[in-house]
């Protein structure tokens, strides 16, 4: 007997794979507010639908308290399952592709924000290199999506902002940018450096989360660490708006020093970009890729193979 799916099941299961992806996530980062923002959401309803999982399957999957989370021996026993049924349902529109695709294939790498001008040099190269054998098309992102586009296979590859830690993923850095203070130049325009304890009584200004690299955690706690504890957060994604609010003075950000940077396009006039005297941050760029689907394909590996030849050159 065949059994028809209502919409009231078909619905469930969506919302069953959501779970585990949510499930996933804590995993992965032992902490409900660091998942949270991996996944654009707020804290309180991942712990319910957390629990509405664990509801579901009959069994408590973290031992929680104020101050951590950790897998019990269900979650631990969940976790490789969780992973291998999302990996396979997150494959089915590639998969699709690779079965219906014309003969010449179309191959889509993952761009962040703000690429250097000599690493868009070098990803030109590489799409000329594959000129002959296939289309490359770029797919804009921060990193943080670009990395689940190329999880999901729906990225062959994805420059993007390190550091990254996935299972399964393979990474090559291919830049490392140093990093400055964004300061107006009314009264820092004649600077060529700044100290850290000269901005403890200016407003640290930046973009919504979202945009930001994982790196820029490690800049954050510095940043408490040297008593600069104002702080302005854009809802906006608009590097330029950053720049405007500090432009208006008694405020700074952390943006790339090269002026060759792409990020150079959203500086106005009224603001200098300085190097730390006593900070050293820098930004690295890496290239990923899915370890199992170069593994298994040849037409892929080689493809990663020139891109690692061209944008590490």
């Amino acid at each position: 007997m065949s059994t028809v799916l209502t919409g009231f099941d078909s619905l469930s299961y969506a919302m069953e794979m959501f779970h585990l992806r949510y499930f996933v996530a804590v995993a992965e980062n032992l902490s409900f507010s660091k998942a949270a923002r991996q996944l654009h959401m707020a804290t309180s309803p991942l712990s319910q639908r957390i629990r509405d999982l664990e509801r579901d399957l009959g069994s408590v999957l973290f031992e929680r308290d104020s101050h951590h989370v950790r897998l019990t021996e269900a979650g631990a026993a969940l976790l490789p399952i969780a992973k291998d049924v999302l990996g396979r349902f997150d494959d089915i529109p590639w998969r699709l592709r690779e079965a219906t695709r014309p003969q010449r294939a179309t191959v889509y790498i993952g761009i962040p924000p703000g690429l250097h001008s000599s690493l868009r040099d070098r990803l030109r190269s590489f799409e000329q290199r594959c000129a002959g054998e296939c289309d490359v098309k770029r797919w804009p992102g921060g990193s943080d999506d670009l990395l689940v586009g190329v999880q999901r296979g729906e990225l062959a590859m994805a420059l993007v902002h390190l550091p990254v830690h996935a299972e399964g993923i393979e990474v090559v850095e291919v830049m490392r940018e140093p990093l400055g203070a964004v300061l107006p130049a009314a009264e820092f325009g004649s600077r060529t450096s700044v100290s850290l304890h000269e901005l403890v009584d200016l407003t640290y200004v930046s973009p919504a989360p979202r945009m930001l690299p994982s790196y820029y955690d490690e800049v954050e706690a510095r940043l408490r660490a040297a008593g600069i504890h104002r702080r302005m957060t854009l809802n906006t994604g608009d590097y330029g708006s950053t720049s405007e609010f500090v432009a208006n003075g008694s405020a700074f950000s952390i943006s790339m020093l090269d002026p060759e940077s792409g990020m150079y396009k959203h500086r106005v006039e009224s603001t200098v970009v300085l190097p730390f005297a006593d900070f050293d941050p820098a930004l690295a760029t890496g290239l990923i890729w899915r370890r199992d689907r170069a593994e298994t394909h040849s037409d892929l590996l080689r493809l990663i193979e020139e891109a690692k030849l061209a944008l590490t050159a």
